[in-house]
């Protein structure tokens, strides 16, 4: 995946931690703000990342809007948080590629399949212009992981993390002092919780 455009706002004004706190307090402005910082940064990803062929249907600027609805709609929520010295955008490519994918896949859908007023030329052109990037797959799923941990209370994300590195779950039970009865829900909801990002296309 290409470098992100620097964001003009880094190292300027309120950090996003306080922005996100505002909001969530009430201040349309902080929402604003978060637009602001962020809103071309997500466009250009949106404009990189989406084939030729469904920019006939989606202009990058609808997806841009789908990811800040969603997102605000998650942060008033309550289920985002962001550490000091840290910021957005990691979250907001997360959900934005979620969308791009989501998108692509509602398009070329068999009744609403793009090729069929495509040219053969053109849409392949468009196919090698997004090719499979089973690395960048990979990214993409650690980063909705970082993502569904980071409103987890400490213990939870140690019982998640665990078991992603491999441990059993009578293991981890030992490890952490809990029930396996425990562990398996903690589990059981993060898989709910993960499923339900990737899921999410609105």
């Amino acid at each position: 995946m290409s470098e992100p455009p620097p964001n003009p706002n880094a190292g300027h004004g309120a950090t996003d931690r306080s922005l996100l706190q505002q909001y969530r307090r009430g201040a349309d402005d902080a929402a604003t703000e978060l637009f602001v910082r962020y809103a071309a940064r997500l466009r250009a990803l949106a404009t990189a990342r989406t084939g030729t062929d469904v920019q006939q249907r989606v202009d990058p600027d609808d997806i841009v809007q789908s990811v800040f609805r969603t997102f605000f709609r998650r942060a008033a929520a309550g289920q985002y948080e962001v550490p000091d010295g840290d910021d957005l955008w990691k979250l907001l490519v997360v959900i934005g590629l979620n969308k791009i994918r989501a998108t692509a896949a509602h398009h070329r859908a068999d009744k609403r399949d793009v090729r069929a007023t495509v040219g053969g030329a053109a849409f392949d052109a468009a196919a090698r212009a997004v090719p499979d990037d089973p690395e960048g797959d990979l990214q993409v799923l650690r980063l909705t992981i970082d993502e569904v941990l980071a409103p987890l209370p400490p213990g939870h994300r140690e019982i998640v993390t665990a078991r992603i590195a491999g441990h059993e779950v009578a293991e981890i039970a030992k490890r952490t002092g809990r029930a396996k009865r425990s562990v398996e829900r903690i589990l059981q909801e993060f898989r709910a919780a993960l499923d339900g990002v990737l899921r999410d296309g609105h």
